[in-house]
C-alpha cells in the first residue's frame, strides 16, 4: 500500500466517468446534508452520477430520496434514487447500486458521511496508473461536544490509517472507499449476507486474486460522526470483534488477543498510580483535558467490548456467498 498525493490539476485532468453509491438505511436525518455534500462536489457533474440506495427504511428515507431525485434533473446533478428491500444489509444495497451502472470507477460512502468539496476528484485521481485497482481515502472526525466523541477522536478511531496496516492485506472502509469496475469482475461483489468485515473481505479477494495495488489518498476526505453514548461505543467496539471473528473463518487471519485478568489488572493498576499522576499534572499545567483522565478506561472497555463480541459472533454459511457482477453489466453484448 503506498500513499498518493494530488497535485495541482494539470491542464488535461484525469476525469473517468464515476459512479458514487450510497446505502442508506433510516438516514431520514443524514438525506439532506448528504446531499448539500453531494451537490458541493467540484468533479464534473457530467462525469458522476450518484446512486443512493434506501435499504428497506422505515423512516421518510425513502420519500426524500425519490424527491431529491426529482429535483436533481434541474440543478444538472445525476441522482438516481435505488432500492434494496430483500436483504438487510449495507453490503447488498451497495451490490444493487454497481449493478445498476456502467461506470469505470466506483466510489462509496455513507449517509451519515459528509464529503469535503474536492473529495470525489481527489479519490480519483490514482486511478491514473492501471495498475490501481482500490484506492482509500481518510476518514476524519465530524466536531464533536461529547467527551466520547473527543476521545474517539484523539484515537483516530475511524481512520484508515489503522485498516491500511492491517498486517495481512491492506483495506480500506467502504465510508470512503473506490474500486475500479475490473477488479470487481475477477474478484466479485461485496458478499450480500454479511454483516460486518465486508469491506476488508472485498479488499483482500481484489488482491488475492487481480494483483491490484491499494493506494492511500489522504487528501480524499470525509468526516463522520463519532459515537456519542456509551452504549453507542460499545455497539461500533462489538461490531469490530464480530468482524474479526468473520474474517478469521473467511481469510484464516488471527483474532484479536483477548485479555486475562491479569492483564486487567495491570492495566487498571498502571492507570492508578501512573497515568492519572501524570495526567493530573498536565491538567493542572493546562496541557490536558481533565477528560484525557477517562482515556485508559474507555480502552479497556473498547476492548472488552470487542472480546465479547469476537467471542460471540458465528459466521453462517449464507454469509460465505459471494455475489457476482451479471453478464449483462460486465459484457454489454452478454456473450
Amino acid at each position: 500500500m503506498t500513499a498518493f498525493a494530488v497535485d495541482t490539476p494539470s491542464d488535461q485532468p484525469f476525469l473517468p466517468r464515476v459512479s458514487v453509491i450510497i446505502p442508506i438505511y433510516n438516514g431520514e436525518q443524514d438525506v439532506p446534508p448528504l446531499l448539500d455534500c453531494l451537490n458541493a462536489q467540484t468533479y464534473p457533474r457530467d462525469r458522476v452520477d450518484y446512486l443512493l440506495v434506501d435499504n428497506a427504511s422505515r423512516d421518510r428515507t425513502l420519500t426524500l430520496l425519490k424527491e431529491a431525485a426529482e429535483q436533481s434533473a434541474t440543478e444538472g446533478l445525476i441522482l438516481r434514487c435505488l432500492s434494496e428491500t430483500k436483504i438487510q444489509s449495507s453490503y447488498a444495497a451497495r451490490n444493487t447500486g454497481i449493478k445498476a451502472t456502467q461506470s469505470e470507477i466506483l466510489a462509496f460512502t455513507d449517509a451519515d458521511c459528509r464529503p469535503q468539496a474536492n473529495w470525489l476528484y481527489d479519490l480519483v485521481q490514482p486511478f491514473v496508473d492501471e495498475t490501481v485497482g482500490i484506492v482509500a481515502g481518510e476518514v476524519l472526525a465530524l466536531e464533536g461536544n461529547s467527551l466520547l466523541e473527543e476521545y474517539s477522536g484523539r484515537r483516530e478511531t475511524l481512520s484508515q490509517k489503522h485498516t491500511l496496516a492491517h498486517p495481512f492485506y491492506p483495506y480500506g472502509q467502504t465510508a470512503n472507499l473506490a474500486v475500479r469496475r475490473q477488479a470487481f469482475e475477477k474478484a466479485g461483489l461485496f458478499r450480500p449476507y454479511l454483516t460486518t468485515g465486508g469491506d476488508a473481505d472485498l479488499c483482500w479477494r481484489i488482491q488475492q486474486q487481480g494483483n491490484w495495488k491499494i493506494i492511500f489518498a489522504e487528501q480524499a476526505a470525509v468526516q463522520h460522526r463519532h459515537r456519542a453514548t456509551l452504549e453507542e461505543l460499545r455497539s461500533q467496539w462489538r461490531r469490530y470483534g464480530r468482524s474479526n471473528r468473520y474474517l478469521h473463518e473467511l481469510h484464516g487471519v488471527s483474532l484479536a488477543r483477548e485479555l486475562t485478568s491479569k492483564d486487567y489488572a495491570y492495566r487498571w493498576s498502571r492507570w492508578l498510580l501512573k497515568e492519572v499522576p501524570l495526567t493530573a499534572q498536565k491538567i493542572l499545567t493546562r496541557r490536558a483535558h481533565w477528560s484525557f483522565l477517562l482515556d485508559t478506561p474507555l480502552d479497556l472497555l473498547c476492548t472488552q467490548a470487542r472480546a465479547k463480541g469476537q467471542r460471540d459472533a458465528r459466521l453462517s454459511e449464507q454469509a460465505r456467498q459471494i455475489e457476482w457482477m451479471p453478464p449483462s453489466a460486465s459484457d454489454p453484448s452478454g456473450d
